[in-house]
């Protein structure tokens, strides 16, 4: 910094100033502090600054499976959200998700001094031991469970299962089979009700639901047990990939889709309107995740900056609880060839 101020012929302070966008300074000083920077390739020491500041500018985010296509979504939206803000991203990505797995993630993330963190929390035992845990810095969870008292931001699972019920129903079948995600899922738990609440509210017949653990093979063998059941008009399948397995097997069993039985995934993934036939689907907004969930934390960050106090953390490290909150972002129908009409015998 010393160097910069030099070459612009300014003060240390004023270079702080510049670079903290103060605005009390000249635009012909800004300019040829920036001039100096850029000539010298200055960069600051983010490690010195956090020691003035408490401020890393660095979140941090737990993740788990990343090779699905909702979390790493998820992610994506997140790390963007993030750099957008102006914020780092520190991420542990879990393979086995796990109490203790949990704990060691949030202590790594505490150890880099992260500002805050954002875990990815998809079964609602995780989400339990989240909130039982002592959180050193503001916390904000997606796709948890808004009734363990922790700040979520999820997609409405339950309506996007039930905008696929409705959809078939309305084509005129008589009922809908189901094959679920994970039961221990939360996203697997509400787009199950969405299906089971609609057809209850429709008188309509509703079928034991099979369960797959998403992936297109486990779809695969729960289409293989679909192809002998009689009357089989529509099935919600709770994700595309599990989808692309039970359309798989039909076609083997020689029942085709959309003219003998009516197939709907779920995530909209790219590949979903390329499939044969292609899927009829929902959308979920990973985008919009991710920015609520950064609002959500900054707001935290924020509000928790303006009441520190060196007496502001608790006998334990940590501070107080973010405020229980919950958005909510809206999914939407993608209606594709894979979903029709009943065949009329």
């Amino acid at each position: 910094m010393a160097d910069v101020a030099r070459l612009a012929g300014v003060s240390h302070q004023t270079v702080s100033r510049v670079l903290n966008d103060h605005p009390n300074v000249r635009q012909e000083t800004r300019e040829r502090v920036l001039a100096a920077i850029e000539g010298l390739g200055y960069r600051r020491n983010s490690s010195a600054r956090a020691l003035v500041t408490r401020q890393t500018n660095t979140l941090g985010v737990v993740a788990f499976d990343t090779t699905l296509y909702g979390p790493a979504s998820t992610l994506y939206g997140l790390e963007r959200a993030a750099r957008e803000a102006g914020y780092f991203v520190s991420i542990v990505s879990l393979r086995e998700l796990t109490r203790d797995d949990l704990a060691e993630a949030l202590d790594h993330l505490a150890r880099q001094q992260v500002d805050g963190l954002v875990v990815i929390v998809p079964q609602s035992a995780i989400a339990v031991a989240l909130a039982e845990m002592p959180q050193p810095v503001p916390v904000v969870t997606v796709e948890g469970d808004a009734g363990v008292g922790l700040p979520v931001v999820n997609v409405d699972q339950r309506k996007g299962g039930a905008l696929v019920t409705e959809h078939l129903l309305r084509l005129g079948h008589r009922t809908v089979w189901h094959v679920s995600g994970p039961p221990d899922w939360l996203e697997s738990q509400a787009r199950t009700q969405g299906w089971r609440e609609t057809l209850l509210a429709a008188g309509a017949p509703i079928p034991e639901p099979l369960s797959g653990d998403w992936s297109p093979r486990s779809g695969y063998r729960c289409g293989q047990l679909l192809a002998g059941v009689p009357d089989l008009t529509a099935v919600f399948v709770a994700n595309d990939q599990m989808a692309l397995g039970v359309v798989r097997a039909l076609d083997e069993a020689r029942i085709r889709v959309p003219d003998d039985v009516s197939v709907v995934g779920f995530d909209d993934v790219p590949e979903s309107e390329f499939f044969t036939p292609p899927m009829t689907t929902v959308a979920q907004d990973f985008s919009e995740v991710g920015r609520k969930a950064i609002e959500l934390l900054l707001d935290a960050l924020a509000d928790d900056r303006d009441h520190s106090a060196p007496t502001a953390e608790g006998a334990d490290g940590a501070y107080p609880a973010v405020p229980p909150a919950r958005i909510v972002v809206q999914p939407h129908l993608v209606v594709r060839r894979s979903s029709g009409p009943p065949r009329r015998s």
